[in-house]
Parts: structure tokens; sequence; C-alpha cells
């Protein structure tokens, strides 16, 4: 399988989206066209090549063996060369970045033919909708990086600002391919809101909901200034009570992704709402006279 990045924010790295969806992760493993039929008669018989181990015989010939069995077979009449570059052997393949799940062990059938142009009627045979769930894993979704005024160390009474610059959050897509095949899928995140947790229950959020919505061109909420110090932030929060007792409170901002996907055969949709989010230990200060 092949992917493409396409937008994306400079030096965003891929972050794992959690799924809103708890019951919902991409594939651990699939079925896809891994050989080719003078390919795997190759390896075949190279394994024949492996030299015995102490006495007990060769283990390359005992495998090579079992496979001639099944690929010289009349099923396959000499492992399909006959069909060379019309078709491929299909063989399971694991998401890199769920090895370790157990369910990347589910994919275990043996390498089985597919003629070229389509797409075999069992369970985890890749398809459009299986590219689209893989390029879910490779978003590169930016780190939840923000502005805050005050910067460092908050006071109790006084909002905080939080902001962040324009294009930091904007839609970045990945594109799946499969080579020798005409199927792609193209997945599209696009960030919607920046929720924040002030970590206690002590503190007014701004607005109520504390969802900031991502603006139009990519920035959340709106930098301090002087000319503001009036004004309830946009996007932003108040504490009532210092952390005194608890040393921090833990400020989580968490950006929710919005998941699309569309693919080569016309089909597409939506799927599981994504969140990243990132937690800051903040100190809340009480103090009698404030200057910014």
């Amino acid at each position: 399988m092949q992917t493409t990045v396409n937008g994306g924010s400079e030096g965003a790295k891929t972050k794992a989206l959690t799924p809103q969806n708890s019951n919902w992760t991409p594939p651990a493993c699939w079925y896809e066209p891994v050989i080719s039929p003078k390919d795997l008669k190759e390896r075949i018989e190279t394994l024949e090549k492996d030299k015995p181990f102490l006495g007990l015989g060769s283990y390359g010939q005992i495998f090579a063996d079992l496979y001639k069995l099944i690929y010289q077979t009349d099923k396959y009449d000499d492992y399909n060369m006959a069909k060379q570059d019309k078709g491929m052997f299909w063989g399971p393949v694991v998401n890199p970045a769920r090895k370790d799940d157990p369910a990347a062990m589910s994919c275990d059938k043996l390498p089985f033919w597919v003629d070229d142009n389509t797409t075999p009627n069992i369970p985890l045979a890749v398809s459009p909708k299986i590219l689209a769930e893989y390029a879910y894993d490779e978003l590169p979704i930016p780190s939840t990086d923000f502005s805050m005024s005050p910067d460092g160390r908050q006071t109790v009474n006084l909002s905080t600002w939080i902001w962040a610059d324009k294009a930091r959050f904007k839609p970045v897509s990945v594109t799946a391919s499969l080579p020798h095949t005409k199927l792609s899928a193209t997945t599209t995140a696009t960030p919607v809101s920046l929720k924040l947790e002030p970590g206690t229950g002590e503190a007014n959020l701004h607005p109520a909901s504390g969802e900031c919505p991502i603006n139009a061109d990519g920035s959340i909420g709106s930098p301090y200034s002087d000319a503001k110090k009036n004004d309830s932030p946009p996007c932003g929060l108040t504490y009532l009570r210092a952390s005194t007792k608890s040393g921090t409170y833990p400020l989580k901002a968490t950006i929710t992704w919005k998941i699309s996907w569309k693919s080569s055969t016309g089909e597409g949709g939506d799927l599981p709402t994504g969140t990243y989010g990132k937690t800051t230990g903040v100190t809340v200060q009480e103090i009698q006279s404030i200057n910014r």
C-alpha cells in the first residue's frame, strides 16, 4: 500500500487520533496483492536450497515441500505462471501502526490468486473503505500547541486568553492507493473545535461550553492585547481559586477533527470523529493587584 500526504501544517508530525467511537479502530491487517507467480516460484525454489541443520534436515526444504503441494497442484498449475502479469497472489499485510494489536493475527490465509482489477469476496480483502481506514492512521495531525496570556503563572479572577496562529489547524488529507489495482481512497481530517478542560471545577470557561471554534483561516481565539484588557476572551478561561494545595491544575486542550473519505470508485462517507489533546500543568496564584 502506498500513501501520499496532501496539506498539513509545516513541521507537523503524525499523531495518532483517538476515535470518539471507542468501539472502532482502523484495521490491524488486511489482504492485498503481495507477490507475482514468478517471484513466488523463485522464493520457494530458494527455500529448497536451505542447508540441513544438525542432521535434522532442512527447515527450508520442509516448508518448500509444503508450499509446492499447494502451488504446484492442479489448482494453480505451476504457480499460475501462465497468468504472469494478469494478476497477483494476495496475502496478509499488517498495519505497521497496529502490529502489536492481537487483531493483526486474524489475517492468516496463505497467498491466494486474484485476477487483475478484481477484488476477492472475503473478509478483510482490501477495499476502498479499508484504504480509507488505513489512511486514518497516517494523517499528519499537528500537536495541540497554543499561546496563553498571561504566559506562565495564572492569576485568580484574571482571564486567561488562549489562541493559536493562523493556519495552525487546517484540513489535511492522505491518499492510500494499492499497486496493481486501480483502487485508491483519500481520507481528510478537518479541524472543528478546541475543547478546554481547566482541571478544576472552580473555573469559568470562555465560551461557557469550553468549545472554541476553529476560525476560517485556521486560527483559534484571538491574541491578547492591552486594548482588550476589559474584554472576555473568545477562547480562554478564568480560574477562581489558587492551585496552592494541588501545585498545578492539569489544563487539557483537545482538538476535534471531523473525518471524511472518498475513493476512486466514487464511494465515500464519514469515519469516526477523532481527537488529539495536550495537557499542561498550570500554576494559579492569588494576588491583590494585577499588572499585565
